[in-house]
């Protein structure tokens, strides 16, 4: 599947700007490569109560289940100005938990995986190790 990166910054530059951070004054905007061709989105949204504040990321993965599902293949994380953002670790634990090791993000250095944005993953193979 080709992943068009400029796009994918683009949508997620776009949702940034509906973005809830009165208090950190830091949007946040997500965007990822369904794959079934969709693009699914996200940005952050503060609470007055600091911890009950969710993450882009959250809003995509959310975005992702109620529009259907599916897997995420690639995805672009932007701050305020546009520029390439790596998600906190609760989100790259939802980006592993819906794309795998293989999704790809978009950082600053370049295209990385998955597997490579948070090694050693937990994930649902491995709920069973109790079994084994």
């Amino acid at each position: 599947m080709e992943i068009n990166w400029d796009l994918l910054r683009s949508e997620a530059t776009k949702i940034m700007k509906s973005a809830y951070a009165p208090y950190s004054k830091f949007p946040v905007g997500v965007a990822a490569l369904v794959n079934d061709g969709r693009i699914v989105t996200g940005c952050n949204v503060e609470n007055a109560s600091y911890g009950l504040g969710l993450c882009a990321e959250c809003g995509l993965v959310s975005s992702l289940i109620s529009s259907g599902g599916g897997r995420l293949v690639a995805a672009v994380c932007v701050d305020g100005q546009g520029n390439y953002l790596a998600p906190c670790g609760r989100c790259r634990q939802l980006l592993f938990e819906h794309g795998g090791p293989q999704m790809k993000l978009m950082t600053d250095t370049g295209i990385q995986e998955m597997s490579a944005i948070l090694p050693w993953a937990f994930g649902p193979e491995d709920l069973d190790r109790n079994e084994r």
